[in-house]
């Protein structure tokens, strides 16, 4: 018998459970609300937990915003051991007695604020020529892997915990394996390092504050998971909002681009080339600006 699926449009704040990987937790929610289309914004490792929204229907068309966003995460560090993985899930590679002073670490730590450069973890999905580099990882095989520049944008040591392992809160851009980042303080401390625990604590305006487990959703009526759906244009608040009237509503449902002045200087000035549009206070889409013309880049489904 063939299963219908629903046509589900909105964003769940869904706080992955430690020891599933992003896209297990995906497929779980799926099918807990028998959705069409879903999609993850932002992979984290089956050891990290927190924030990890989901969007469904019309609004993966804007996760790529989500995936572009900075995003904070809670760490925790443990020294003296360094593993494969560069965090609890790998084998272990060095052993060394930590003999650094919590002022030592600490200024290691500031320094790797602002931009710097990071190679990614063997052990991880971004791919090289078509393959995952955790595929190259458990064959053997060599393989090169570029560095590529990163931004930590806010970095600090909230507890040492105990002897060699403490607690750090990192803001930073995306693309950052903050797997890497415990690696690397651990070279530079020169006793080897590794992550312990991770937790995603915001991203792009949404904060772990804000989510719901997975085992709470399978305890709700099905009215009850809607009423946690966020609208779409959440993803894109952060570019200005643009009213059309009925004219440039019609231009825009036929995908045409359209000429505007007043609005487009206003906008111009904050040097933005993709804005919102609305009518009718119903969000449409983006739209990009350039020579006083807006042109629809990427629509719901009118």
């Amino acid at each position: 018998m063939k299963i219908l699926r629903n046509e589900i449009n909105g964003i769940l704040l869904l706080n992955k459970p430690q020891g599933l990987s992003s896209n297990t937790a995906l497929q779980k929610i799926k099918r807990i609300y028998n959705a069409k289309k879903a999609g993850h914004t932002g992979t984290l490792d089956p050891l990290a937990t927190g924030l990890l929204p989901i969007c469904f229907g019309e609004g993966t068309k804007f996760a790529a915003f989500l995936l572009d966003a900075d995003k904070e995460y809670i760490a925790t560090v443990k020294l003296g051991e360094a593993t494969t993985t560069y965090d609890s899930c790998g084998d272990l590679v060095s052993k060394r007695e930590v003999n650094c002073t919590e002022s030592e670490i600490s200024l290691t730590v500031e320094s790797f604020l602002g931009r710097i450069w990071q190679t990614p973890p063997i052990y991880s999905a971004l791919k090289v020529a078509g393959k995952p580099l955790y595929k190259y990882a458990r064959s053997g095989e060599e393989v090169v892997i570029k560095s590529r520049q990163i931004n930590i944008l806010h970095i600090e040591i909230l507890e040492f915990i105990s002897i060699g392992v403490f607690k750090l809160r990192v803001l930073c851009s995306k693309g950052t394996y903050i797997r890497t980042l415990a690696h690397d303080i651990g070279i530079k401390l020169g006793c080897g390092a590794h992550l312990i625990n991770l937790v995603r604590t915001k991203t792009s305006g949404f904060t772990l504050d804000e989510t719901v487990t997975l085992e709470s959703i399978t305890q709700l009526s099905d009215y009850e998971r809607h009423k946690l759906l966020l609208p779409i244009d959440l993803l894109v608040s952060n570019l200005p909002r643009l009213d059309l009237d009925e004219t440039q509503f019609s231009h825009v449902r036929n995908g045409h681009a359209f000429n505007i002045t007043s609005e487009i200087n206003t906008i111009n000035e904050l040097n933005m080339v993709k804005i919102r549009l609305y009518f009718a206070d119903k969000f449409l889409g983006i739209a990009e600006t350039a020579n006083n013309m807006i042109k629809p880049v990427r629509l719901i489904c009118l």
